[in-house]
């Protein structure tokens, strides 16, 4: 476990939502719902002390950016610090309704994935619409926004999207709903491939 996570968790336990990092199988699940051979521009709510971040670091092709929007400002020192080497990754020390402002500020049109680790549960509702509605809007049509929460309740504010599917990874803790929504894409439907799904639940 690291030592940092288990110290930000008793300082914010709310904002940090769980005891210990993302499980490799729930990592590798996450990871597996983006398409990395076409994806150019991925962003991560919340990414902690980087498992996720890691992972997707390694996937993803040699010109394409990742975007980290970490708003603890222990995280984001050591998020730098683990990623000082590595030019496509930015860190960003704010909240994820930033996304918009920081997509405007770089140059770039639009997010092909996003993906968000952070407890929306906890937000009330006018916020937690409008970062849906902000997350929605800066996805390129046929993009995916891949969260994973410990509840699935997200799936009845997130209306907007054209598509959703859900999986339940029972190897976390605590076990956690994956859920890949989906942007439409008015000339084609859906830019990527089904979802493919293999856990032993899903919704």
């Amino acid at each position: 476990m690291s030592v940092l996570f288990f110290k930000r968790f008793l300082q914010r336990p709310l904002q940090i939502a769980s005891i210990v990092p993302s499980s490799k199988a729930l990592v590798e699940r996450v990871a597996d719902k983006i398409d990395f051979e076409n994806a150019r521009v991925i962003a991560e709510y919340g990414p902690g002390v980087g498992v996720h971040s890691h992972e997707i670091a390694r996937r993803m092709h040699p010109d394409a950016q990742l975007l980290l929007f970490e708003l603890d400002p222990a995280f984001s020192r050591d998020l730098e610090r683990q990623f000082v080497d590595d030019s496509r990754v930015h860190i960003i020390n704010d909240n994820a309704a930033r996304l918009p402002n920081e997509l405007r500020l770089r140059g770039i049109p639009s997010c092909d994935f996003i993906v968000s680790g952070i407890p929306f549960s906890i937000l009330n509702i006018d916020k937690k619409r409008e970062l849906l509605r902000q997350t929605h809007d800066a996805l390129a049509p046929g993009g995916r926004f891949i969260i994973y929460q410990v509840t699935n309740e997200l799936k009845q504010h997130a209306k907007l999207f054209g598509r959703a599917r859900s999986e339940y990874v029972l190897q976390n803790i605590p076990p956690m709903f994956v859920t890949v929504f989906e942007k439409a894409n008015p000339l084609n439907g859906y830019a990527y491939p089904a979802i493919s799904v293999s856990s032993s639940r899903r919704t």
